[in-house]
C-alpha cells in the first residue's frame, strides 16, 4: 500500500516533463516543454527531468533532451511501453511520481497528452490544468506577463511576492477570457501546455552531453492492461502543419463574399512561398475551413517567419496567435483593423485584387535569381 500523500507539499521536489515519442522518435512538444521547464526549475530552484517511456533501446533518445535544458532524463523502459497505452503509461508515470514526488509535471496539450494527463492526476489526488498557453512561478515575471497581455490594473493588486505556485494560464468561455488557476493544496502541480507556444532554447551538446540518465524501477505486467493496442493505423488526411510552417498564409471574414475563390488565392500564395494555409476562428465555424487549420487562442500558436493575414480583423484571440511571427503581412479593406497593429507591413486593399499582385510578385522574384 503507498503512503503516497499528495497533500504534503513539502516532501515534493522538482519540475518534470513527460516526453512523448513515437516510434521511438521525440516530439516537438518535447523540446518545447523542456525549454520552458528550465524557466520554471530555475525560478524554484530545482532540477528539470524529462521522463521518457518507451520500448527497448528508447534510452539513445534521452541525450537529447539535456541539449534543451534537462537536468537528467528519468527513462522506463519495456515492451509494454513500446506503443502508448493508457493503462501502461499511467500506471508507471504514477508509480514513479509516488516515489520521487516532482513538484511540478508539464504534458503535452496533444491526444496522448490529453487522454494520459486526467488520468494521472485522478490517481494521485492533485489539480490538472488543461490546455494552458502560459506559465509562470514567479511572480514579478507573471505580473509582467498581465501587464503585457491584460486590462487588469496589476499595480492596484496586492502579491504574495514569495508564493511559489506554479501559475498555469488557459483560455477560458471559448477564448474570450483568459483564466490563471493555481493548485496549492496539492503536489504535484500538472498541466498540459498547448504545442507551439513555448519557444524552444537553442540546443547545447555539451548539456546534452552532462545531462544524466536514469532508470527508476517500476513494475509492469500484461495483467495491468485492461486494453490491448491491436494495430496503429497511420490517417490517411495529413493534417496542416501549422506549427512547423515557415510561411503561413491565414484568411478571415475577410474572404466571405467568395469563399472558394479566397481559399484557392491563400493556397496559390502559400504555394508559391513553400507554405501552408491557416484561418480565423471565424473561417472555421463556417465550416470554410477543417479545424486543422486555425490559428488562435483556440487552435495553433505559430511563430513562422512569415505571417500573412488576409482579410482578419484581428481580435485579440487571433493575435495571441500569431503576433509572435517573425514578420507580419496584413491585407485588409478596413484602416483601422485591429491586425495593423502588430503587422510589420500593412497593405490596405481588397484581398482579392491585393493577393494576385502579391503572388506575381513572389514569382517574378524567383525567377529574377
Amino acid at each position: 500500500m503507498s503512503n503516497f500523500n499528495s497533500a504534503d507539499i513539502a516532501a515534493f521536489k522538482d519540475v518534470w516533463v513527460f516526453c512523448e515519442q513515437r516510434e521511438g522518435k521525440l516530439m516537438p512538444t518535447d523540446f518545447e516543454l523542456i525549454s520552458k521547464g528550465r524557466d520554471l526549475a530555475d525560478e524554484l530552484g530545482v532540477n528539470l527531468c524529462g521522463l521518457l517511456l518507451g520500448g527497448e533501446g528508447i534510452e539513445s533518445a534521452a541525450k537529447e533532451l539535456g541539449g534543451y535544458g534537462a537536468d537528467k532524463v528519468l527513462v522506463c523502459e519495456s515492451p509494454l511501453l513500446a506503443v502508448y497505452n493508457t493503462d501502461a503509461y499511467a500506471k508507471v508515470i504514477c508509480d514513479v511520481i509516488e516515489e520521487l514526488k516532482p513538484e511540478a509535471f508539464l504534458i503535452g496539450a496533444t491526444n496522448i497528452g490529453r487522454d494520459l494527463g486526467p488520468r494521472c492526476a485522478a490517481r494521485l489526488h492533485t489539480g490538472l490544468c488543461a490546455d494552458c498557453t502560459h506559465l509562470d512561478v514567479d511572480v514579478a515575471n507573471y505580473i509582467q506577463f498581465l501587464r503585457e497581455s491584460s486590462t487588469l490594473d496589476v499595480d492596484s493588486q496586492k502579491w504574495d511576492m514569495e508564493d511559489r505556485n506554479l501559475k498555469m494560464t488557459r483560455p477560458a468561455f471559448g477564448g474570450h477570457l483568459m483564466a490563471t488557476i493555481i493548485c496549492p493544496r496539492f503536489r504535484p502541480c500538472m498541466a498540459t501546455v498547448r504545442p507551439g507556444v513555448m519557444k524552444k532554447n537553442v540546443f547545447d551538446q555539451a548539456k546534452a552531453d552532462a545531462c544524466e540518465i536514469v532508470k527508476p524501477s517500476f513494475q509492469l505486467s500484461e495483467s495491468d492492461l485492461n486494453t490491448e493496442v491491436v494495430e496503429v493505423v497511420k490517417a490517411a488526411k495529413k493534417l496542416v502543419d501549422l506549427i512547423g510552417a515557415d510561411y503561413i498564409v491565414s484568411v478571415g471574414r475577410g474572404i466571405s463574399k467568395d469563399v472558394e475563390g479566397g481559399i484557392k488565392l491563400a493556397e496559390e500564395l502559400a504555394d508559391v512561398l513553400g507554405g501552408v494555409v491557416g484561418g480565423s476562428r471565424a473561417t472555421i465555424d463556417s465550416g470554410w475551413l477543417s479545424a486543422d487549420h486555425q490559428v488562435g487562442q483556440t487552435g495553433k500558436t505559430v511563430h513562422p517567419k512569415v505571417y500573412i493575414a488576409l482579410g482578419i480583423s484581428g481580435a485579440i484571440q487571433h493575435k495571441a496567435g500569431m503576433q509572435d511571427s517573425e514578420c507580419i503581412i496584413a491585407v485588409n479593406k478596413n484602416d483601422t483593423a485591429p491586425i495593423f497593429e502588430i503587422a510589420d507591413y500593412g497593405i490596405c486593399g481588397d484581398l482579392f485584387k491585393v493577393t494576385p499582385m502579391l503572388i506575381e510578385a513572389i514569382k517574378a522574384a524567383k525567377a529574377a535569381k
